[in-house]
């Protein structure tokens, strides 16, 4: 039996780069939190940090790029702290619907 390969748009594979980037986490754990290979995982932060390198004059000092950093894994946590609050949301209605 032949097997078939999973297809990612680009949104899903931006933000899986973002995860790594800005939570600071592992890219084997985000990797496994998404249910992809490691490998395919480290590719698309690899590429995105060539890509970033060929942009590197973004006019922002060090003590600019620190506070962005800070500022994007602060964002990061926030928005998964929303998604897992939505998803508790949903579950209590659909159980308070007695589903």
């Amino acid at each position: 039996m032949a097997e078939t390969r999973r297809r990612f748009d680009q949104d899903f594979k931006d933000g899986a780069v973002r995860l790594v980037r800005e939570t600071g986490k592992p890219i084997a754990q985000v990797a496994r939190d998404l249910g992809i290979n490691d490998g395919t995982l480290a590719s698309w932060v690899n590429a995105d940090r060539r890509r970033r390198e060929d942009g590197a004059g973004d006019g922002l000092g060090e003590d600019g790029r620190v506070e962005l950093a800070r500022l994007r894994r602060e964002n990061a946590e926030l928005r998964m702290r929303c998604d897992v609050l939505k998803r508790s949301l949903a579950l209590w209605v659909e159980d308070s619907m007695g589903r």
